[in-house]
């Protein structure tokens, strides 16, 4: 119906209003009807036939639509981050970047949409939650032969989108399976220490660079980016008994170190010892050695002065000795020839004296020397002394 139908925005009885709907459906229902030869109005006789010029643009228009509609099927919508993938009859044709393109249409052309920025991940030994285990594909065997229960995920993106959907029939099948395959590999040749307690993230590094290589010889167009280690354990059944080694292990190491701890507080203290002792007696071998030489060329010299003069040396010798053996007393007796009297001398008693002169009044008084003075001895000891020097002296060489 168009606008200048003289019944637009009229409704019965010559009334201003907006259009009817009913009625406007009704007289559009009439017309296909009168298109197809069908009856006008309600149960009335069967109306004419069609002509063939009828039929032939109702066929024309059902085509356009139809055609119109084909070619409108070829538009498509990349977004950013992803590629189009154009196949032309299943064959790769072309890359299209993000934004709106178009293409024949199918059966001629398809598209795959591919995300490349998008991290994907998958689960190796568990779904969802390491609770969920999954023991087919997390129970490996380690270098020691010992059994552990593994799980982890492996996170990764496209670098090439014709590899991810040409070269591998279900690429994430193979990307569990390379990763599945990399880590027995790298469990297989490691300690089971070292997976569970000692270097877990050297294993999962490992892993992810073996990972790479295989998917890489697959050119699966696979870049992986994280392998992350979630649960290292025991199988359930033997978690006691691997506790138990552990506890000892860990008493083996605390000794351990124990032991180191008292080696290096004992052992350099008895080095130090031995060496000071050591230099001790190199030194004291050297000082008598020295003194020994010494006194051998002493008593080379003096026996050549002696050769010379043996009265001077004999007369040097004792006064040396003498001189030797009064320098280490304090008290001193000396023979009065006139008087044949024996004088006493207390020079420890003379230097306290001259020590407490220098000193100031009133802090120190001169002690009495007449009071701690022995009495002099008789004449009868002092006589007979003197006598026994001189035979002494007589008979001296």
């Amino acid at each position: 119906m168009s606008l200048n139908d003289p019944q637009w925005g009229k409704r019965g009885g010559g009334n201003e209003g907006p259009p009817d709907l009913d009625e406007m459906w009704r007289r559009f229902n009439q017309k296909l009807n009168g298109l197809f030869g069908r009856r006008r109005g309600g149960g009335e006789g069967p109306g004419e036939p069609p002509s063939v010029r009828q039929l032939g643009g109702g066929a024309g228009l059902i085509v356009v639509v139809v055609l119109v509609a084909w070619l409108a099927s070829g538009f498509y919508i990349v977004v950013e981050g992803q590629r189009g993938v154009v196949l032309t009859f299943g064959k790769f044709s072309e890359i299209t970047d993000s934004g709106l393109r178009w293409r024949l249409p199918f059966p001629i052309q398809s598209h795959e949409i591919v995300n490349l920025s998008g991290a994907r991940t998958i689960e190796v030994g568990y779904r969802n939650t390491i609770k969920t285990k999954v023991l087919r594909e997390s129970l490996m065997l380690t270098d020691d032969e010992n059994i552990i229960d593994i799980q982890y995920s492996v996170q990764y993106t496209l670098k090439d989108p014709v590899q991810y959907l040409f070269n591998n029939r279900r690429t994430d099948e193979t990307v569990m399976q390379a990763a599945e395959t990399a880590f027995r590999e790298v469990v297989g040749k490691s300690k089971v220490d070292v997976v569970l307690y000692e270097d877990r993230s050297q294993v999962a590094k490992d892993s992810e660079l073996l990972m790479q290589n295989i998917l890489d010889r697959y050119e699966a167009g696979i870049i992986v980016t994280k392998v992350n280690v979630q649960n290292a354990q025991p199988p359930e059944q033997v978690q006691e008994a691997f506790n138990d080694a552990v506890r000892a292990k860990q008493d083996l190491e605390r000794q351990k170190n124990e032991g180191q701890a008292y080696y290096n507080d004992v052992v350099p203290k008895a080095r130090g010892t031995a060496s000071r002792l050591f230099e001790e007696a190199n030194g004291y071998r050297a000082r008598v050695i020295a003194n020994a030489e010494g006194e051998a060329s002493r008593f080379r010299q003096i026996l050549v002065e002696y050769n010379k003069a043996p009265q001077v040396t004999r007369e040097r010798l004792y006064l040396d000795m003498i001189q030797q053996i009064l320098a280490s007393t304090s008290k001193i007796l000396i023979d009065a020839k006139a008087g044949s009297n024996l004088l006493y001398l207390p020079l420890d008693k003379i230097i306290q004296m001259s020590a407490a002169a220098a000193l100031p009044e009133g802090q120190a008084q001169l002690p009495s020397t007449r009071a701690t003075e022995p009495p002099p001895p008789p004449d009868t000891g002092a006589r007979s002394r003197e006598a026994l020097r001189g035979r002494e002296r007589g008979e001296r060489p």
